[in-house]
């Protein structure tokens, strides 16, 4: 009888085991290579308020993949090398990418763009006093406009919600992040 037990429960911590639901979670995404941070983050047709228009979100990841194939042309293994992914994972991207903004364009949405596991190699950097851009490589720090000497600086990768990797205390924080808080300071 003592035997039986033990093989019950020999069997029970196996099948616990196997079938466990930290065993089936998927592995975390490396983060991806991304030249840098896009000018423009939302589009949306033209007369229609973006309140009213169902969203399609293209991540940051699939925003590169866009921009290396379509408007480079660089091939699905030279835009993988330049991502540091697989031709795989970048022809997954691709497709996504592509189908997610022939849906904006034939189902009039607004398309957004952010989100992903990214890693910036640039980064642009406005003036928000002059309105002039710059880019730097990641990791330069700047204090001052070079044009009008204006201490008032936007980071445009800041935005994104990376760490210390693609960002700088220095400056105000770009992307969404920033049209949200201006939008909410003008009513």
């Amino acid at each position: 009888m003592s035997k039986i037990i033990c093989i019950m429960h020999i069997c029970s911590l196996y099948l616990l085991n196997k079938f466990s639901y930290t065993s089936h979670m998927p592995r975390p995404k490396n983060n991806r290579i991304v030249h840098e941070p896009p000018l423009i983050t939302e589009f949306k047709p033209v007369g229609l308020a973006g309140k009213i228009l169902a969203q399609v979100q293209l991540s940051l990841d699939e925003f590169e993949a866009f921009r290396l194939a379509d408007f480079k042309g660089l091939s699905h293994e030279e835009a993988a090398a330049e991502m540091e992914i697989s031709r795989s994972t970048f022809t997954r991207l691709i497709e996504t990418a592509r189908k997610k903004i022939a849906e904006f364009i034939i189902q009039g949405k607004l398309l957004t763009i952010e989100g992903g596991s990214v890693h910036f190699r640039n980064n642009i950097i406005r003036c928000l006093d002059c309105g002039h851009m710059f880019k730097t490589k990641i990791g330069t720090s700047l204090t001052e406009c070079p044009e009008c000497h204006s201490s008032s600086l936007l980071n445009l990768a800041g935005g994104f919600g990376h760490g210390r990797c693609c960002t700088n205390i220095n400056y105000t924080k770009g992307g969404n992040y920033a049209r949200r808080r201006q939008n909410r300071a003008n009513g």
